[in-house]
């Protein structure tokens, strides 16, 4: 049985998905927008140095954007294995497949460091970099080299995750971001780093994060989860559940990489690099603004792999409806807000020197992208379902569908045959998020009312 340490955290899940879920997701919605917010710092902080420096680092997005999503990738893994093995109630299984996500997590980083470090230029050049290669490099060539720092720490979360605990994490996340924020200026400006200043400050930030992570697994030792070494043995099932959500859940982030760098290079052509820079710096806004949206989806990974476990069927739907309701007004709301200041929102990111002239297409960027924000509260909680239940790949294809299908084909439909520029690519976005999302709504919820009906 559980030990009473885990009956505030996986009872939670089993018994009450709704409580478990809002539990869960505002330590989740807190540290989301803390990490998220020093992203925009980030980008402020960038855009003094003006508008092609802003440009070069938006161009290497799409790059950073794959480490990170291996990261969250491969702690979807771990949080869908570990929450379903506690369900099943298999405590010394899940300590076991704790360590096998480690492993699994410096494996992958190591072999996609060396892969990104050789190829960094041709895609970069690919992109349509230009004139802005040099910012893209020196600020690049940095952050891949402490990558695993960067995708280790995104994956340790799901461990936390796993076993429900959402709160540490937060801890980990806003002191890694308080330190980025006092050490951006620091390197950027008072060493005269530029951008390599803003790599750095990153990367010593995700150290913090690793340091404070390792200190409650093996010094303090009062995590549920065990995640020894003398705790392991390779068992083969244990690695395929990890892999089985966590290599497609990095794949589909690996795919809005590949969106970023495809659009990136739909703008440079409809536009220029300054489109490029207005929709760098107005996509981190718009990860800002969705995040509680994302941060619920991401606890129902964890809320309905233990159900999925315990077989407990009726609790994934109600955990899914519930998930729903809320993103749904969620999103309306920051859509208003969003629409609303858009133009006080742009001028903290285009006030200094060239970044100036992007203040005008960052503000119509903002007041149209959120149109497309409600529908996402539906999206994202049915593709998350499906990580729950163990069909990685079926998240995967849905996410392809909606970045690499519906949106591109919408983008270039009306950014590029019907002749509405830069601003018929935005359209295509909202366009693809709306159809996508809602396909995928009633397929999660056509799958649940499946297995409802074996059980």
């Amino acid at each position: 049985m559980l030990s009473s340490d885990s009956s505030s955290s996986v009872e939670v899940m089993l018994q009450n998905p709704k409580k478990a879920l809002i539990r869960m997701s505002i330590p989740l919605i807190v540290s989301l927008l803390i990490t998220s917010f020093y992203n925009l710092i980030d980008a402020a902080w960038v855009s003094g140095l003006g508008a092609d420096a802003l440009a070069g680092v938006g161009f290497f997005t799409p790059i950073f954007m794959i480490l990170v999503g291996f990261g969250n990738g491969l702690g979807s893994g771990a949080a869908f294995a570990l929450s379903k093995y506690l369900g099943e109630d298999n405590k010394q299984k899940a300590d076991n497949a704790s360590v096998h996500s480690i492993i699994i997590d410096i494996a992958v980083s190591i072999i996609l460091t060396v892969v990104l470090l050789f190829s960094l230029n041709p895609i970069l050049n690919a992109m349509g970099v230009g004139q802005t290669i040099g910012y893209a490099t020196d600020y690049g060539v940095i952050i891949l080299f402490g990558s695993i720092f960067i995708i280790l720490s995104n994956a340790l979360y799901g461990i936390f995750r796993g076993e429900g605990d959402t709160t540490r994490p937060m801890y980990a996340m806003v002191a890694s971001a308080i330190l980025n924020m006092i050490l951006d200026p620091i390197f950027i400006y008072t060493l005269n780093l530029g951008v390599k200043g803003a790599a750095i400050a990153t990367i010593i930030s995700s150290i913090s994060v690793i340091f404070i992570l390792l200190y409650w697994f093996y010094i303090k030792k009062d995590t549920y989860l065990k995640p020894y070494f003398g705790n392991f043995n390779h068992e083969r099932d244990i690695s395929i559940d990890v892999i089985k959500v966590g290599i497609p859940a990095s794949i589909q982030l690996l795919n809005n990489a590949f969106f970023a760098a495809v659009f990136s290079a739909l703008l440079a052509y409809l536009g220029s690099t300054d489109s490029v820079a207005v929709y760098s710096t107005g996509w981190r806004i718009v990860i800002i603004g969705t995040t509680p949206i994302l941060a619920i989806g991401t606890a129902v990974i964890s809320v309905i792999a233990a159900n999925y476990g315990a077989k407990n069927y009726k609790n994934i739907q109600t955990a899914h409806r519930y998930a729903m309701k809320v993103s749904v007004v969620i999103g309306f709301a920051v859509a208003v807000l969003t629409n609303m200041f858009a133009g006080d929102i742009a001028s903290i990111f285009a006030s200094n020197g060239s970044s100036v002239r992007i203040a005008s297409e960052l503000t119509s960027f903002l007041a149209w992208i959120v149109i497309y924000y409600p529908t996402m509260g539906v999206g994202v909680a049915s593709t998350y379902v499906f990580q729950g239940v163990g069909k990685g790949l079926t998240a995967m294809f849905q996410t392809i569908m909606r970045e690499t299908g519906f949106t591109i084909f919408f983008a270039v439909l009306l950014g590029v045959v019907l002749g509405y520029g830069v601003w018929g690519a935005w359209m295509g976005i909202v366009l693809g998020e709306i159809v996508s999302n809602n396909i995928t709504m009633v397929w999660a919820d056509l799958h649940i009312k499946k297995l409802m009906k074996i059980s």
